[in-house]
């Protein structure tokens, strides 16, 4: 298959809020690094970071590594000179109407300066209680509207969570509505810009010998796992107000579910995609209310309320819940989603457990795994017979694994993925209204009957194996 040449953005001004926060330190502005350096930006792109703090462009650099995902952690001396030209500060008030207006005079004055129209993408790295009066400030002037020459887009790149639950989910959508329409809208789940997640549409697509099997018929069960061996480390308010179900399952993993169980789209473009998504998305039968404890495991590790401070929290770091898809390519079929945090281990892959031939064999089956992280590949178990005279039976594993597989400077970060796909105004790997809708429809009598009481939740210690629905005990 050929490959196909990578469109380069247009010229776009691209401003970060929260520019000095942990996201775009961490994340952002390395993924900026790299895409100046390698030339995947526009060379005329200029990044603006808002800021309430007086931090100039050089301290705020200073405290950030931009090469972490250099192979050698090296950094390129013309790279760092692309990002340093590139970067300005904006300090202002985030509350105050007034100061939008100068932030709008000071995007039109670098567009005059540069002497081309720009596309204006406009990055919410902030805690969600800004989200609202950002957005409304924003819209209320002009920020929302096409650069001064009426020529250009402006994107909205919004960070989730995408509300707390199905009615201020609804209710943010509404508001932001009113001055971003859906076409504006990015919102990003950044695990579906991962590599191995977007070869999983790829594997189904191109490979036809597993399209006739990828159903109920030859399929006993999916899982979904997010485990992770780092507690909350420092982030007490955030996920004091989030949990693990909001966190992982409701959005991560219900849109990896997505992409594994939906019918596979008429083509590759946005529009089928995504379509394909919510179709899948709304034949999820909900966990009802007189299934949560049979369907749903939540737990706390040991020592989560001394570092949160709040000695009655019922707030969940471990959740796991199972599924059902009420369509004829998955009926009866469990779907198992998992994720937590101080855990044995770090790991997050889907497998998919294929039957046994008519109960011959020693019940193993076949057992394919899409490993998003560590070790990014896929694995499939088969059955071979083992040398000798007896004809026994024994599992063994086919491996492909991307480090090995191609070269690594081809394996793009996540949010260089975000920032690219954005900046071209391409909205495949991002979240629609009616998915995010649907998402929290799955899990609303689950979060209903959970934040009523600590009734069911399970503590685990440190470094505890996984736990399922019906077998509550962490070792």
């Amino acid at each position: 298959m050929a490959e196909t040449q990578l469109e380069i953005p247009q010229p776009a001004i691209i401003v970060i809020f929260g520019i000095t926060g942990d996201l775009a330190q961490r994340k952002l502005l390395p993924a900026l690094y790299h895409l100046l350096k390698d030339g995947l930006l526009d060379e005329r792109t200029v990044i603006v970071g808002i800021s309430r703090r007086d931090v100039s462009a050089d301290q705020l650099l200073e405290k950030v590594e931009l090469c972490v995902n250099e192979i050698d952690k090296v950094c390129d001396p013309e790279g760092i000179r692309k990002i340093r030209s590139a970067l300005r500060m904006h300090h202002m008030s985030l509350v105050n109407d007034t100061e939008y207006a100068e932030l709008k005079r000071q995007l039109d004055a670098i567009e005059t300066e540069q002497g081309v129209c720009m596309n204006r993408l406009y990055y919410l790295s902030i805690p969600p209680q800004m989200f609202t009066p950002i957005v409304r400030g924003m819209g209320q002037n002009g920020l929302n509207q096409s650069c001064q020459h009426g020529t250009a887009a402006a994107r909205l790149l919004v960070e989730k969570p995408f509300g707390y639950d199905l009615a201020s989910a609804r209710e943010l959508i509404r508001e932001t509505s009113e001055w971003f329409p859906e076409e504006q809208l990015f919102r990003i789940d950044h695990y579906l810009a991962k590599e191995t997640v977007q070869n999983i549409l790829a594997f189904r697509m191109y490979n036809p010998i597993f399209t006739s099997v990828w159903n109920n018929q030859h399929i006993t069960a999916i899982d979904i796992t997010a485990f992770e061996k780092i507690d909350i480390e420092g982030r007490a308010t955030f996920y004091e107000e989030v949990g693990a179900l909001r966190d992982f399952i409701q959005s991560h993993l219900l849109q990896l579910l997505a992409v594994v169980a939906m019918d596979l789209p008429d083509s590759l473009s946005s529009a089928d995609v995504h379509a394909q998504k919510l179709r899948l998305l709304e034949a999820i039968e909900p966990v009802s209310p007189d299934q949560v404890r049979s369907r749903t495991i939540r737990g706390q590790y040991e020592g989560y309320r001394t570092e949160v401070n709040n000695p009655t929290t019922t707030t969940e770091t471990y959740a796991a819940i199972e599924l059902r898809i009420d369509n004829e390519r998955w009926q009866n079929i469990p779907v198992r989603l998992r994720t937590g945090k101080a855990l044995s281990e770090k790991r997050t892959d889907v497998a998919i457990q294929f039957r046994d031939n008519d109960g011959d064999g020693p019940g193993m089956g076949n057992r394919l795994v899409f490993r998003i992280q560590p070790s990014e590949g896929i694995s499939l178990t088969l059955l071979a017979k083992k040398p000798g005279y007896s004809g026994a039976l024994e599992p063994v594993t086919m491996d492909f694994d991307y480090q090995y597989a191609f070269d690594a400077h081809g394996h793009p970060d996540a949010y260089a993925r975000v920032l690219v796909d954005a900046a071209r105004g391409d909205h495949t790997l991002f979240t629609t209204s009616d998915e995010v809708v649907a998402a929290w429809r799955v899990v609303e009598h689950i979060q209903q009957a959970w934040s009523r009481d600590g009734d069911g939740l399970t503590p685990y210690p440190k470094g505890a194996n996984a736990m399922e629905p019906g077998n509550p005990t962490a070792d």
